[in-house]
């Protein structure tokens, strides 16, 4: 797959597959420990944990797991992505932004983005997200992508030692296409 043809573009935002010169942007929003509080990533975050990332998400296979780098005026500002599960025609989808383009809508728009390409490209029959229960900013972003609140796993994983909870949306192919009208 050519990578222009795996570049989206939104009002805002482009959306395309990550390079190896993302390392610099994305180290910069990432060793904020704030941006990382309901992630599991590393922390402290260095510089060789930003390589490691871009040099996963560039090596991923695009078929089972397409990712992309958010890009606001020329500079990533965060990363999306959507773990396909072609057995049963569902996708996981997961986002992060650096911590000072929260609450501008940004997620919200890329993520659309990637529901509308899952749905109209993979043909899914359902993408569906989950949060850590306190994570209450990335909740509403699945619920301002119309899905709905499906369940709570209680202390389901382990984030930092501490057991968390996580809240599971899930979005229907019907549904979206019955919003998109």
């Amino acid at each position: 797959m050519e990578t222009r043809e795996f570049e989206i573009g939104t009002e805002r935002l482009l959306l395309r597959p990550h390079r190896l010169e993302d390392v610099d942007d994305i180290f910069e929003f990432a060793r904020d420990p704030e941006w990382g509080r309901y992630l599991p990533v590393p922390v402290p975050y260095l510089r060789e944990h930003a390589e490691e990332f871009v040099a996963r998400r560039i090596l991923t296979s695009r078929d089972e797991w397409p990712v992309w780098a958010i890009v606001l005026a020329g500079k990533v500002i965060g990363g999306i992505g959507i773990r396909i599960d072609a057995e049963h025609a569902t996708g996981a989808l997961g986002y992060s932004i650096a911590k000072e383009h929260w609450g501008r809508g940004l997620t919200v728009e890329a993520a659309r983005a990637v529901v509308d390409w899952a749905f109209r490209e993979r043909g899914l029959a359902k993408v569906y997200a989950y949060a850590d229960a306190r994570n209450t900013s990335s909740l509403r972003v699945m619920e301002k992508l119309g899905m709905t609140r499906e369940g709570m796993l209680r202390s389901h994983r382990t984030l930092r030692e501490e057991r968390v909870d996580d809240v599971y949306y899930g979005l229907l192919r019907e549904e979206w296409a019955r919003d998109e009208r």
